[in-house]
């Protein structure tokens, strides 16, 4: 599983990944990072709450991954519905 971008970082707050992507929520709380629905979530770090749940870095580094990549494949939907389509006229002839 593999995002073509970084949408999210460790580093980023958990309330503002939140907020801009609420998809994340899903996947923080299947990996037992339940800072989804605490007040700390407003000044902690995905880095920070993984440390304070005692996660273990590869799993951080997965969870991060997984949750760009849902971004990712969230965007490629948006992006696809905002094309327009092209209609050809066949001529019965």
């Amino acid at each position: 599983m593999k995002s073509k971008k970084e949408f999210v970082k460790k580093q980023d707050n958990i309330a503002d990944v939140i907020r801009e992507y609420p998809e994340s929520a899903e996947i923080f709380l299947a990996y037992g990072l339940h800072c989804v629905g605490c007040f700390a979530n407003s000044f902690d770090s995905i880095l920070a709450g993984a440390e304070i749940h005692g996660m273990a870095e590869e799993e951080l580094n997965d969870m991060v991954k997984e949750v760009n990549y849902v971004i990712d494949l969230k965007q490629e939907s948006k992006n696809a519905e905002k094309k327009p389509t092209k209609y050809v006229k066949k001529n019965n002839q």
